[in-house]
């Protein structure tokens, strides 16, 4: 392919692309299958889980449709995209569990073997919610010994991976930006995990912390300090890390999911990430999830992990899906480039 959209391509949809709906494992998927390739040639495989807040949109149109098959058609790619319930339908675990059901179906030798892909070269993807969906079923997979086939890469999009601090040094530098803010994310937070959403208030100001006192040890505490884990450029605020109190308050109801991991893959134990594939981390300056996903590179690398993190010190949440007019920006052209790059080079 020439450029992001050339005038064969008819606007950014690949015409060589096969494009199939249909299940893996219960779970509706959106198949891709590249033109090139044939017989005794083995192609590359990713998983991608589309983000919404687990409560909004889909691979089977706009922006995230034209980028699958853009990576299928140049990077001879089989793409698999997840169609998982959303909100109101489901909360937490349920969309983790639709992705993990497929990501085992697709992984199983047999699936691979039908659409001719080398099983040392599959990777699971996702941005935001996607994100968080695509790191917690890296976990589980790698972490999974009943499994012949793990994810050879993990790419992440500007990922969501924890709900016990909501006053990192972005999620306050960028409370009012577009188009993700602050009390947004925390409701999208509320909505996944079942919880009452009254308590959208205390949890900006990270009351909620509360809730499991006894449970959040210095040990867990340490996994989202991001005066540790982030660089000193990033701590420009004067915001002070996640502290427990000692009292309880008595206004949070218990939220189940809170200190999951498959909720929160930022608070898993540094054993189960160093059984994690290569990673790319994709962040951006303006964005609440900024420090949500440069705490997870620092871990990922301190678990002896390849991590590459790139960041864009103009870009936005979301950015990476505004590719096409009308909300076309240099940056999301930048950053879905150096995306396909990356994989182009390590998958």
């Amino acid at each position: 392919m020439k450029g992001f959209f050339s005038s064969e391509s008819s606007g950014g949809v690949m015409p060589g692309v096969k494009v199939s709906d249909i299940t893996f494992a219960g779970v509706p998927v959106r198949v891709y299958e590249p033109p090139a390739g044939g017989e005794g040639h083995l192609r590359r495989g990713v998983m991608f889980f589309h983000g919404g807040g687990w409560a909004l949109g889909s691979t089977k149109k706009g922006t995230y449709d034209t980028i699958n098959r853009m990576v299928s058609d140049e990077l001879n790619t089989v793409v698999v995209s997840v169609e998982y319930r959303l909100y109101p339908e489901v909360y937490f675990p349920e969309p983790y569990l639709d992705c993990l059901a497929a990501a085992k179906h697709f992984l199983s030798p047999e699936v691979l073997a039908r659409y001719a892909i080398d099983p040392e070269r599959v990777a699971v993807s996702g941005d935001s919610a996607g994100g968080n969906l695509a790191a917690a079923v890296a976990q589980e997979v790698s972490n999974d010994d009943s499994m012949s086939v793990k994810f050879s890469v993990q790419a992440l999009i500007y990922p969501v991976l924890q709900a016990l601090d909501f006053n990192t040094p972005s999620y306050l530098q960028n409370q009012n930006i577009p188009i993700l803010h602050r009390p947004l994310m925390v409701r999208f937070w509320l909505q996944y995990l079942s919880a009452d959403l009254s308590l959208q208030s205390q949890f900006l100001v990270n009351n909620h912390s509360s809730l499991h006192q006894s449970a959040i040890t210095p040990e867990l505490r340490a996994r989202l300090d991001w005066s540790v884990l982030l660089l000193p450029k990033y701590k420009k605020n004067n915001n002070k890390p996640l502290i427990v109190e000692n009292e309880s308050r008595g206004f949070v109801k218990e939220v189940p999911g809170l200190l999951d991991v498959r909720a929160a893959p930022l608070l898993a134990e540094s054993e189960v990430l160093a059984k994690g594939p290569r990673a790319y981390i994709l962040t951006c300056e303006y964005d609440v999830l900024r420090d949500d996903g440069l705490m997870y590179a620092r871990r990922l690398q301190d678990a002896g992990v390849t991590v590459t993190s790139d960041h864009y010190e103009d870009g936005f949440h979301g950015c990476f899906s505004f590719i096409q007019w009308p909300l076309e920006f240099d940056v999301g052209k930048r950053a879905l480039r150096g995306y396909i790059n990356w994989l182009q080079n390590n998958l």
